[in-house]
């Protein structure tokens, strides 16, 4: 409700979304999705560096890891264009921001949205999850990355709450 991924939606490929109710609901969106990317457990940074390697003999960039990023670096110094972790910063406000990578087989979005919800009044952390690809490439590694991803993103997700 009200994300600016929302309007990445239409002829998405894949998407998902899942929610939380973060610790610290003062903190803003990029400071949770930094809080929760700097705890990215030791299995997926594994999953990473297993992709990175296979990719690349396709390839495909090496993204590195979710938590590849300075760690004593303040929120309010992030740029839009800044490389943090696998993602690229797009958009920031404090309630969403929203982090992606571009290339010519596939899009990537992810919006971390913070919003009050009507029925219990708390804070709410939805990680959302847009995927367009560009050809047979982006489908075919979409294929395995899909279900992985919906193990990975609630894991991280775990650090918020």
């Amino acid at each position: 409700m009200g994300s600016l991924i929302s309007r990445r939606l239409p002829g998405a490929y894949f998407y998902d979304a899942w929610a939380v109710e973060p610790a610290d609901p003062a903190m803003t969106a990029l400071a949770q999705f930094l809080c929760a990317a700097q705890a990215t457990p030791a299995w997926v940074n594994r999953l990473m560096s297993l992709r990175n390697q296979v990719v690349a003999r396709l390839g495909l960039k090496d993204l590195g890891y979710l938590n590849g990023f300075d760690a004593d670096k303040l929120v309010e110094h992030y740029q839009l264009g800044d490389r943090i972790g696998i993602f690229t910063l797009f958009e920031n406000h404090p309630d969403e921001v929203i982090l992606g990578d571009t290339d010519k087989h596939l899009d990537v979005a992810l919006s971390i949205h913070k919003r009050l919800s009507p029925e219990t009044g708390r804070v709410v952390l939805t990680v959302s999850t847009v995927v367009h690809t560009h050809n047979l490439l982006g489908r075919l590694y979409m294929l395995p990355v899909a279900p992985v991803h919906k193990l990975i993103v609630p894991s991280v997700m775990r650090a918020l709450r």
